[in-house]
């Protein structure tokens, strides 16, 4: 597994383009918000912890077509799969590098978007808090559904349809952070909620793509 893991990110590293393009949708996408609303501070303010959350687990959906794909394309995956590691523990890694390439990078922009949409400095450390947990919910979620739709015509398309409804969870409990935090008010109970269900998904989500991986 860590073999496994250290080869992803390898990857990663010799082609950031994925994640290069995941934090400049991050951006872009909060960058419309002050031309869709006006840039009134109170009003930017008053959509920024939703806009955060929302445009930041989008911009993680990017790389999850590929997320399996390259490797059923060149056999790895075939080769993966049997090789004894069990699908779900290849799932789990497969998840944890997507969050590290992927999530990170969204975390360490959450200020300069934060900023963009006028959030109080106050809210900055909860709001990195909230996405890094989202961005992690995602990742696990958007694992599951990579396996479920591999293969599949028009997979691209199945995935975000498969996999935003359950992030649903995620984005209110951690826009509700962020706008406690905003407003001078305890955002525990709400970072409670979503760690809460990073603990759900963490051993169901791979346990579900490792099924769904066998029957590849």
């Amino acid at each position: 597994m860590s073999a496994l893991l250290l080869r992803d990110l390898r990857l990663a590293m010799r082609h950031p383009a994925d994640s290069l393009a995941a934090v400049m949708f991050f951006v872009l996408v909060a960058a419309l918000f002050p031309f869709g609303v006006g840039p009134a501070p109170e009003a930017l303010a008053r959509l920024a912890p939703g806009a955060l959350l929302a445009s930041g687990l989008l911009a993680a959906l990017l790389p999850l077509d590929r997320l399996f794909g390259a490797d059923a394309e060149d056999g790895s995956l075939d080769q993966l799969l049997v090789s004894g590691v069990h699908p779900a523990a290849i799932a789990f890694v497969k998840a944890v590098a997507h969050w590290v390439t992927t999530g990170v990078p969204l975390v360490v922009a959450t200020p300069v978007v934060s900023a963009m949409l006028n959030l109080p400095v106050e809210a900055w450390g909860v709001a990195m808090l909230a996405v890094g947990l989202a961005t992690a919910v995602l990742s696990l979620l958007g694992t599951a559904g990579a396996a479920l739709t591999l293969g599949a015509r028009r997979g691209g398309v199945l995935l975000p349809l498969l996999v935003l409804p359950l992030a649903i969870p995620a984005v209110i409990f951690g826009a509700a952070a962020i706008e406690a935090a905003a407003g001078g008010l305890p955002a525990a109970p709400y970072l409670l909620f979503l760690g809460a269900g990073l603990c759900l998904a963490l051993p169901l989500a791979p346990l579900a793509a490792g099924a769904a991986l066998s029957q590849h």
